[in-house]
């Protein structure tokens, strides 16, 4: 666990060169490491839908490797795993993967976060395969991605798991950790109530966070803490306009006050959203 925070908090120094890859181009392994593309890890009878993830493992390594899950962001409604910041680990003696997850035109709430659990699943079920951990697993994310992996450290885990989704620790860049205090899901400040029905919040749980406010207690990882869960780093730019920074510190607070391990990371003067690697 202590190798995994340390690692993420080398993201930091190395951000302003991956927020500025504009590269749209398929995604491919860094000098060092392998990729195996397109890998399903399930799939949904009723629509056909299915879902994939991208598997980048060092070149050369002896025994199973850590896992660190990618879920990328873009408002749950865009976005997809071939922008992934963290393959630089699979340099660094990780398994690296990225997953895609129904876009909110696929699915709404609780679909995103089961599929992200999902992943993990598959990925432990099928470890042996790819010389991977069956229990070393961290997930990462950005914006929305942020927002699901907080949740993936905190949301009481199904209790019918066959092979347990649980992980030992997050790095949340910049997710919501609220809804119910997201301000686009809130009425005033020149939003009215159609704004907030259209927002991404409504979008995502199928209904106005205020017209179900436990539905939205449950899609919150602020209102998820408890004492077992998994080590946090949370990291934010102080001049993010898309995701109050106080997204980030009510979250670590609540951690910290729950016994739980939390490092917040305040990146100063910029903002994250400026070359998004969602």
């Amino acid at each position: 666990m202590r190798k995994l925070l340390t690692l993420f908090l080398l993201v930091s120094l190395s951000l302003p060169a991956v927020a500025q890859n504009k590269n749209k181009k398929p995604p491919t392994a860094p000098p060092g490491a392998t990729l195996l593309r397109d890998l399903q890890y399930t799939h949904f009878q009723k629509d056909k839908h299915k879902l994939h993830l991208d598997l980048y493992r060092p070149e050369k390594f002896e025994g199973p490797l850590p896992v660190v899950v990618w879920v990328h962001g873009g408002g749950w409604k865009n976005g997809s795993k071939d922008k992934c910041p963290a393959t630089w680990l699979a340099t660094n003696g990780f398994a690296v993967t990225s997953i895609n997850y129904r876009l909110t035109d696929a699915g709404t709430w609780p679909d995103q976060i089961n599929d992200c659990r999902a992943a993990v699943r598959w990925l432990k079920k099928n470890a042996h395969m790819y010389g991977l951990s069956t229990e070393n697993y961290g997930v990462w994310g950005g914006s929305a991605g942020g927002h699901l992996v907080a949740l993936m450290g905190t949301l009481p885990y199904p209790k019918d798991e066959e092979i347990s989704s649980k992980v030992k620790a997050v790095c949340d860049w910049y997710g919501p950790s609220d809804l119910l205090t997201m301000p686009p899901n809130m009425v005033g400040n020149g939003r009215t109530e159609e704004d907030v029905a259209n927002s991404n919040g409504a979008k995502l749980l199928g209904v106005t966070v205020k017209d179900d406010v436990p539905k939205a207690k449950t899609a919150s990882a602020y209102w998820q803490v408890s004492p077992d869960d998994s080590a946090f780093l949370i990291m934010h730019g102080d001049k993010d306009p898309g995701v109050p920074i106080e997204q980030s510190w009510k979250l670590h607070r609540k951690l910290e006050e729950a016994g739980v391990r939390s490092k917040m990371h305040v990146v100063l003067g910029r903002s994250w959203r400026q070359g998004d690697p969602d």
